[in-house]
């Protein structure tokens, strides 16, 4: 198989919850630990840091991997989803896995993968971690798919643990409440390992504290580091409170040995776009019209990605809406503002929600707009509509933002 086909292959013959929803998410981690041991565990290979979290674990992790290559180390990261190709997802020094290793890790393991009928996620985990075995690198940022205690990720013995913060997403895989989804992701807290939390409600900080005590695990809040806060080439607002995270997990890997000084730290922070290859967060596309888009597609993340939006300056707002079918419409919908034009779509994935559902929902909160067979066409028809001075926004989902950019 060529590179084309082994995707093809891998996305069409294994259940991926990006695509699929509730059938490709597993109840336990037996196949990754079954991956691992025919492996040879290559995870003990190499040491890493595991990045999980609601929202900001993208921007968190890549902020990471970006300082630490600055300090001169050579870096594994690890995200998902990717936008526009599957490569994005595993890269050292910011520079993609090779088309070549990817279709031969999978013709190598293809037998294991049909017997063991192991879902995209698992494998593609089990692959990162092979390449970074292989690649003899210094160290991992890994970013937690879903959740964290039953996530793939989590069979990594980390040096710090970090969780962003906690909201409500995946309800129907982590529980409906904030304390039942921080019982998930705090999952990621390992025995004797120090552990990061970015931002914390009182109900998140108890289930974090005793967790993190019955681990003999040192517990660090951003909110109470007090050294120098550093700017960033990521300028959405929400990216403030990742700074500071990674810069609480900055310092107590400086405390551990690493190398890393402040003009590092600086410097990193400032080239995280060029060091990583990171997209779609609070990405300026275009000006005159200014085109924005972002990522965000849950309700706290929604939230301050429009509280920044409504304070951008220009004549008229269009946005290019899509999301997928599982999200909680009604609570996200009430978030937009009603005085924008609006152009729905459905992204192009099987999880994607009928355009004319959506904008017929929409109608109920008074956004008015037209739908569109595609988010291309949305999108084109928005810039068409736009006057120099207009603004238009896309986002809704990260498969949207993926078919713009």
């Amino acid at each position: 198989m060529n590179y084309r086909e082994t995707l093809d292959w891998m996305f069409a013959q294994l259940p991926m919850y990006q695509r699929q929803g509730a059938s490709a998410y597993k109840i336990d981690l037996q196949n990754t630990i079954r991956l691992a041991d025919y492996l040879g565990n290559p995870q003990t290979d190499f040491k890493s840091i595991h990045v999980g979290g609601t929202n900001g674990k993208g921007s968190t992790s890549h902020m990471l991997a970006s300082i630490l290559q600055e300090a001169g180390y050579k870096v594994g990261l690890y995200t998902s989803p990717h936008l526009k190709d599957f490569r994005e997802r595993i890269r050292i020094n910011g520079k993609e896995i090779t088309k070549e290793y990817v279709v031969d890790f999978v013709q190598k393991h293809q037998l294991f993968f049909e017997e063991n009928q192991l879902s995209f996620f698992e494998m593609t985990v089990g692959m990162a971690f092979q390449y970074f075995a292989d690649s003899n690198i210094d160290i991992a940022i890994i970013e937690v798919g879903l959740g964290g205690r039953l996530d793939s990720t989590n069979i990594i013995t980390p040096e710090i643990s970090v969780i962003t913060n906690i909201g409500l997403d995946h309800t129907r895989f982590l529980g409906n409440t904030l304390t039942k989804i921080a019982i998930e992701k705090a999952g990621i807290i390992k025995e004797n390992t120090p552990v990061i939390i970015g931002r914390t409600t009182p109900e998140t900080k108890k289930v974090f504290a005793a967790k993190a005590a019955a681990c003999n695990s040192d517990l660090y809040f951003a909110s109470e580091y007090e050294e120098r806060i550093y700017t960033s080439d990521l300028k959405g607002d929400y990216q403030k409170e990742n700074i500071r995270t990674a810069l609480q997990t900055i310092s107590i890997l400086k405390n551990m040995g690493w190398n890393i000084n402040q003009e590092i730290t600086e410097r990193g922070l400032k080239k995280v776009v060029s060091n990583t290859g990171l997209l779609g967060r609070w990405q300026v596309l275009q000006q005159n019209p200014k085109v924005i888009c972002d990522t965000a597609h849950n309700i706290d993340g929604l939230k301050v990605v429009l509280r920044q939006l409504l304070v951008e300056v220009y004549d008229h707002l269009h946005i290019v809406l899509g999301v997928v079918n599982d999200k909680d419409l009604h609570a996200i919908l009430s978030l937009f503002p009603t005085s924008a034009q609006y152009y729905f779509a459905k992204p192009d994935i099987p999880r994607g929600l009928d355009e004319k559902k959506l904008r017929k929902t929409a109608e109920k909160f008074n956004l008015q707009g037209e739908d569109y067979n595609s988010v291309k066409e949305a999108y084109n028809a928005a810039l068409q509509q736009a006057t120099i001075k207009d603004v238009v926004y896309v986002g809704g989902s990260t498969f949207v933002v993926a078919e713009i950019i």
